[in-house]
Formats: structure tokens, C-alpha cells, sequence
């Protein structure tokens, strides 16, 4: 396979698992303001964070009220992590590797690209939000649902994969990190504390098989136990490096690969889950996002920049 083609693959998936990230996060931060009384919450400037964008917010001289960052995240052409360019750069990415791309993925990532450039409008209205969210988060599933069905499961679904799973372990460890900041220390008695809780769960569609697993009450550390280690939950960070190191079993030239994907896997079980709170879970925090992006570097550095090709595409919630 052709390094510009895996690598177009692999950003493809990370701009598709972006978007739906985007509109999730936004979805579960509006209810949760509904659930919270006015002022018991730090309302839409943690989503920026989260995300990654706030210097490039900053630039572009955007206040923290509820419209301004939403349509930042969602229709802006200034914020490379928008929905928007999410997935205008991954209909540019289908269409540049259309000899390999089932017709039904094409049109289907054109439509919802289509979709969202049409209906900008609803993404920003109180009344039409929330149907404009949900067909994102729907279309995604319908795209990768479709790749999963209609493309050969070749080395080149590996970059696919890779690609999505990455992008699905940084916005975890993302989401941890910034929504768990004024949350590990306060003290259990803290009113509306579980609601808070479930919207970390809920960001990553995670709270029903949280109470599958784990129980029905909500603890702080019970939630990072989930959210981190869990071998059998899609969003957990130590499922998606354990897939990321089944996907690198059968790649030519894997060693270093491993080598690397094993490092965090270990790291990562070495944790006690217990004593991180407050700046203690932040400083991991950073050390799992950059391992992260130390993935992302060996794949860039062993699979992709061949001779120097590399196409340099968007990395910033990488």
C-alpha cells in the first residue's frame, strides 16, 4: 500500500471520529446545564479546553458565551476542529482515495458534509440544536457502519481503524482531564456532584455500561477505573491502545510500533487509579496525551513521511 494512501485513510477516520466527538461533547454539556441550576456550573468554556482550541479561539477574538463557542465548534471555518472542517477535510480525504473507497462511503461522508454546511443555522438555535447534533452523531455511526460492511479488511481498514481509535483515546484522556479538574476534589456532600459525574459518563456514552460494569453508584474513582482501564468498553483508553496494538500485529515492519503501543499500555495499568486527584491526575493526564501523540509520530514517522510525502494534515486534538 502506498504511504499516501494509508495515511489519507488513517486522517479520514480521525476527522470522521472528531466531528462525532464534537457534537457528543456539545449535546451532553446542554443537558447537563439544563440539569444544573444557573451558576452551579462552569457552562460552555470547558468545551474549549477540551477540545484544544482555546489559543486559536483567543485569535480569533470569541467571548466564552454560549453562542459564540457554539458556533466555534460547529460551523466555524477558523477552528480546524469544527464539525465543519472535521468533515469537509474528510470528504477531501475520501475523494482523494476514491480507487479504493466503496461509492456508498463516499456518499455518505459527502452527505453529511452537504448537511452540515446547509443547516449551520440549526446548530446554532436553541430549538433546532439538538436534531442538527443528532444527525451528525447518527451520519458518523452510518459511515463507519458502511466502511465496516463494504471495504475489505486489508491493511488499509487497519489505518482506518488506527486512525479512529487514537482520535477516540485522546478525547477521553481530554474529557477526564478538563471535566475532572474541579470535580476530584470536592467533597462528597457537594450538591449536584453525581450529575456532574454522569455528564463525564455521558460525554462518551458511557454511564449505561458504567452501571453494567461497576455498579450503580457513582464514584469519582470508580469512573476513572472505567474510563481508563476497562478492557471491554469501546472508549476506554486501555481498550483502544489494546486494539491499536491488535491492529499492529500483522503490519510490515511492526517492532517499534509495538514497542511503543506496549510502553503506554504498561504505564498505564501501573497506575493507581485511587491516588489520582486533582494536579496528580492532570500531570498523568499529560504524560497519557503525550504518549498518545508519541504514537502518532512513530505511525507519521514509519508508515507515512516515506521520502517526505507527508501530507501534514490537522493534528490539533491529537
Amino acid at each position: 500500500m502506498l504511504s499516501r494512501v494509508a495515511e489519507t485513510l488513517y486522517w479520514l477516520a480521525r476527522y470522521v471520529e472528531r466531528a462525532e466527538n464534537v457534537a457528543r461533547l456539545i449535546n451532553v454539556n446542554n443537558l447537563l446545564l439544563m440539569d444544573l441550576p444557573k451558576g452551579a456550573s462552569a457552562g460552555w468554556e470547558p468545551l474549549i479546553d477540551i477540545i484544544g482550541v482555546r489559543e486559536v479561539y483567543l485569535q480569533v477574538g470569541g467571548d466564552f458565551s454560549e453562542k459564540s463557542i457554539l458556533k466555534f465548534l460547529t460551523v466555524d471555518e477558523r477552528n480546524p476542529s469544527s464539525i465543519l472542517n472535521s468533515m469537509r477535510n474528510a470528504r477531501e480525504n475520501t475523494r482523494t482515495v476514491r480507487e479504493v473507497m466503496p461509492r456508498q462511503v463516499f456518499e455518505a461522508v459527502n452527505s453529511l458534509n452537504y448537511y452540515i454546511k446547509e443547516n449551520a443555522a440549526d446548530a446554532l438555535s436553541k430549538r433546532g440544536r439538538f436534531g442538527f447534533l443528532e444527525k451528525v452523531i447518527e451520519s458518523v455511526h452510518e459511515i463507519f457502519g458502511t466502511l465496516d460492511a463494504t471495504i475489505s479488511h486489508d491493511l488499509g481498514y487497519d489505518f482506518i481503524r488506527f486512525g479512529s481509535l487514537l482520535e477516540r483515546a485522546d478525547m477521553t484522556s481530554r474529557i477526564l482531564d478538563v471535566r475532572s479538574a474541579n470535580l476530584l476534589d470536592m467533597p462528597s456532600t457537594k450538591p449536584f456532584e453525581n450529575i456532574q459525574w454522569m455528564s463525564v459518563l455521558r460525554s462518551l456514552s458511557a454511564y449505561q455500561m458504567y452501571r453494567r460494569e461497576m455498579g450503580v453508584r457513582i464514584r469519582p474513582e470508580d469512573v476513572l477505573q472505567f474510563l481508563l482501564k476497562s478492557r471491554t468498553f469501546p472508549r476506554s483508553v486501555t481498550f483502544c491502545l489494546s486494539k491499536l496494538k491488535y491492529l499492529m500485529q500483522d503490519a510490515p515492519n511492526n517492532a517499534l510500533m509495538l514497542d511503543r503501543i506496549d510502553h503506554s499500555i504498561n504505564e498505564l495499568q501501573k497506575q493507581d487509579v485511587d491516588s489520582l486527584k486533582g494536579k496528580v491526575l492532570h500531570d498523568y493526564i499529560d504524560e497519557l496525551q503525550i504518549d498518545l501523540a508519541d504514537i502518532h509520530s512513530q505511525l507519521a514517522e514509519q508508515y507515512f513521511l516515506h521520502e517526505g510525502d507527508s501530507q501534514s494534515q490537522s493534528q490539533s486534538s491529537a
